[in-house]
């Protein structure tokens, strides 16, 4: 497991819960009568439930302000920061910051906040559901650099939810050329969409060629499937099988957490004892 993860989460094969906060200000779905405060309070139990629940960080991203721009609203940030900064407190575990789909704005964020890492799409060009997006790697390194961020380990998603390269690439391909001309701290893969399952195969491709980059599931983790895939990957983000009844839309469901961080420290004593 690549050293950064061990010294980070201090555990073996770490599981990061996701906040999704509430639509934010400017989103199509944000509740202006029941205000920012109201985000704030529906984080606040989100964390709590996955911290009591044992997850071993957390990654606070703006999950519900469908549809997602690619270029971000400077309020959307600024909101993050407020819910951060008054849950600041609470926060018992490393956690990283995810503001969807913008990596210079998720950097901001975690400078500001002292998030440890970020997941973003910071590389390719895609055909998506938010039309053709384009990233920036260079110029984001460079914003990095510029705001002090070196310290921010940078989560590559490289198989985005709900978009394909606009040219045909292979996924080994990819994870070499992306690890040679970018650096990154990990290599997300995904399903489809949120929740959808991660083909473990997929993540045997990726850790086959990604040397000391760690790797790590991205989507559709669950408390069947959760040996099998980090039998393969350093890592999993968990997020719509820790809701009520595992829909996506649903709060968290704090005995799901336990049920599935429960298989993971099986997972880890079992390794342990071989």
């Amino acid at each position: 497991m690549p050293h950064w993860l061990h010294d980070t989460f201090e555990v073996e094969k770490p599981v990061i819960g996701m906040c999704h906060l509430m639509a934010l200000p400017g989103d199509p779905g944000y509740d202006a009568g029941a205000g920012v405060e109201a985000v704030v309070a529906h984080a606040r139990t989100e964390l709590r439930h996955l911290q009591e629940g044992g997850v071993d960080g957390v990654l606070i991203s703006n999950e519900f302000s469908l549809p997602y721009l690619t270029r971000t609203e400077p309020i959307t940030a600024v909101t993050m920061a407020r819910v951060i900064g008054e849950l600041r407190s609470e926060i018992t575990v490393p956690f990283g910051v995810n503001v969807l789909w913008d990596g210079s704005a998720s950097i901001d964020l975690a400078v500001a906040t002292g998030a440890t890492f970020v997941r973003e799409i910071f590389t390719g060009a895609y055909a998506s559901d938010f039309g053709v997006w384009d990233t920036n790697v260079g110029a984001t390194s460079r914003h990095r650099r510029a705001v002090s961020g070196e310290d921010v380990r940078l989560l590559f998603n490289i198989v985005p939810e709900a978009a394909s390269y606009l040219a045909p690439r292979d996924l080994a391909g990819i994870a070499r050329s992306t690890i040679f001309n970018c650096r990154p701290d990990g290599l997300c893969i995904s399903g489809l969409t949120a929740g959808a399952p991660t083909d473990t195969s997929m993540l045997k491709v990726v850790k086959d060629v990604a040397g000391d980059t760690a790797v790590v599931v991205n989507t559709g983790v669950n408390a069947d499937n959760v040996a099998d895939q980090l039998s393969v990957a350093d890592a999993a983000i968990v997020g719509t099988f820790f809701k009520r009844d595992g829909r996506f839309e649903n709060p968290v469901d704090p005995e799901r957490v336990r049920v599935l961080m429960g298989s993971v420290r099986d997972l880890r004593g079992a390794r342990a004892d071989a």
